[in-house]
């Protein structure tokens, strides 16, 4: 289950604070875009995520998007917020994490990917060491592999309430 459990999570990106991620170690964030910045296959992101991203950058932080998607979906998205992407991570094997972190200057443990699939975001950020932060998803996806998925997460997100990682519990509790 440790694998599979997030540092936290939040209903939404915007529940997410500077504070909170200080507390954490945290000097850079690596963004999911389905389901944490638009609907799944939107080019449209979900109101307050580019005011957030300009937040955290004023904050001190550093961003990049970190996407198992084609290039061709993530350029137009990307470009947006104005950050820099991986596109084809592979989540969750390490690559993409690997890849992000160095493109930011940070070590793995200065870093927190924010996302909404424990399979791919979760996992892949606790095989490296990196923190991460899930997300209630947006929506429901309509593919099979997302229904077995999200059934499989199931376990993992009431193990989450049960520890109280939800924001604000989890930033009051401290980490």
């Amino acid at each position: 289950m440790a694998l599979r459990l997030p540092t936290a999570a939040a209903k939404g990106l915007l529940e997410i604070t500077p504070s909170f991620l200080r507390t954490l170690g945290v000097k850079a964030i690596l963004l999911d875009v389905d389901n944490t910045l638009s609907h799944h296959g939107s080019q449209t992101p979900f109101d307050g995520s580019i005011e957030w991203v300009r937040q955290m950058e004023q904050e001190g932080f550093s961003l990049i998007i970190v996407s198992n998607n084609t290039k061709e979906r993530i350029t137009p998205f990307a470009a947006q917020f104005g950050l820099p992407f991986i596109w084809r991570a592979c989540k969750p094997i390490p690559i993409g994490y690997q890849k992000a972190a160095k493109q930011l200057g940070v070590r793995y443990s200065e870093a927190v990917i924010v996302g909404d699939q424990v399979f791919t975001d979760i996992i892949g950020a606790n095989l490296i060491g990196m923190r991460s932060i899930l997300l209630e998803p947006a929506e429901e996806e309509h593919g099979w592999s997302f229904r077995v998925r999200r059934k499989l997460e199931v376990s993992v997100r009431n193990k989450v309430k049960e520890k109280g990682l939800y924001l604000p519990d989890v930033e009051k509790k401290g980490c």
